[in-house]
């Protein structure tokens, strides 16, 4: 414990001299700050890589965080659920974990930091391994203690990194995102329109009326800053003005963005076209396939390095994401769902009333899911028993009354 709490007090000192004016806070400068939000901002600036991130990240930020112990058995109330539910000063939970996914996919690997009841994500942190394979952090030159920190991996081929999109996909991406704005500056200057003027003579410096003509008609056509504009221009013998045209070919830009975007999913972990396909056929085999390619290893990985953070090695106790699959559902789908549970009374179970939105009973007849009113309990052995024990009873005087 004194270890941290000298890291502690350097990280409170730093942070007092930042108060006076100073901005010698390594600690809080390399998390709040940032060092390479300039390229993972551009990136993020390719509205399909844009849209493909938030589509895992989101699946992270809506799921569940659960703490079991080695029974498997929830653990309801646990002070690292209030951290992980809120961070930091200036994150929610929610902004953190689509943070933390996010820079995992882009940078390949992510380092979260927990001092007390304050959980950080650390930027230029540097790691090594020493001849007992034992990994060292240090940020700025200031050690950060092993069990404060965690080395999160988008795991590739090496031991002591991850690799993300940034490394995995750098030429395509670059590629992409320079057609792209390519395509965008040339419509933004309202598709590159620009001028010829020919004339028929030799441009003399020396003529004063020459250039006084040529001053006015470029001053004409410069003035053209709407497409809705119309100018006259009244020319002398021996002079033309001719559209020149675009050398940007839009055509061969977007084949080309057709071709090479869709490689950036596969960096991500998904198929784009498949992807797509099953988003405008059926949204919920989309987001299934998103959740089982893309998603569900991310949690297994997350979910690893947070409880090793808060718990230690020696702890039976497990940190887990728990995604609702039915988030992904439609809401007749759901209604469906919730016929086939049960023959009438469509919101008496509470699994239900819940899952389409109604206020839950909360009553030991509610809890339990029923085949039918007339019927048992799903898995009641002993009431299963009894009701075929009844059956029977009811054959043999049905029976007698024959005879």
């Amino acid at each position: 414990m004194g270890l941290k709490n000298r890291f502690s007090n350097f990280v409170y000192k730093q942070l007092e001299k930042e108060k006076r004016g100073g901005r010698e806070d390594i600690y809080s400068y390399s998390i709040r700050y940032g060092g390479r939000y300039a390229n993972d901002d551009s990136i993020l600036e390719s509205s399909d890589v844009y849209e493909l991130l938030q589509d895992i990240s989101n699946q992270l930020m809506l799921a569940d965080i659960i703490i079991e112990d080695g029974d498997g058995t929830e653990i309801l109330h646990h002070p690292a659920l209030k951290t992980l539910k809120n961070p930091n000063h200036y994150l929610s939970g929610s902004e953190f974990m689509k943070l933390m996914v996010n820079s995992y996919l882009i940078q390949g690997e992510v380092f979260p930091i927990l001092d007390g009841n304050q959980l950080h994500l650390a930027s230029n942190v540097y790691t090594e391994l020493d001849d007992r394979l034992v990994e060292h952090f240090k940020i700025g030159g200031e050690i950060i203690p092993p069990f404060m920190i965690r080395h999160i991996k988008n795991i590739g081929t090496n031991h002591l990194k991850g690799v993300g999109l940034m490394e995995l996909g750098k030429n395509t991406l670059e590629g992409v995102m320079n057609a792209e704005q390519v395509l965008t500056d040339k419509y933004k200057k309202g598709g590159l329109l620009a001028f010829l003027l020919k004339l028929d003579a030799h441009i003399n410096p020396q003529n004063g009326a020459q250039s006084k003509l040529i001053n006015a008609i470029l001053d004409q056509l410069e003035s053209i800053d709407e497409s809705r504009s119309v100018k006259l221009i009244p020319l002398g013998k021996g002079y033309s003005i001719d559209s020149l045209k675009s050398p940007i070919e839009d055509e061969k830009i977007l084949a080309y963005l057709n071709i090479y975007k869709k490689d950036l999913g596969k960096f991500l972990g998904i198929n784009v076209d498949t992807y797509t396909a099953l988003t405008k056929a059926d949204l919920e085999k989309a987001m299934m396939y998103l959740h089982n390619k893309a998603v569900k290893p991310i949690m297994k990985n997350f979910g690893d390095h947070l409880s090793l953070l808060f718990f230690g090695p020696h702890s039976d106790k497990r940190i887990k994401f728990k995604v609702n699959i039915l988030d992904f559902v439609p809401y007749s789908t759901k209604t469906n769902i919730g016929y086939n549970i049960v023959r009438t009374g469509i919101t008496s179970p509470d699994i239900v009333a819940d899952m389409l939105g109604f206020e839950k009973q909360n009553t030991p007849e509610t809890q339990a899911v029923y085949i039918s009113n007339d019927l048992t309990k799903i898995g009641d052995k002993k009431a299963t028993e009894d009701s075929l024990k009844g059956g029977d009873e009811s054959d043999k005087e049905e029976g007698n009354a024959d005879r």
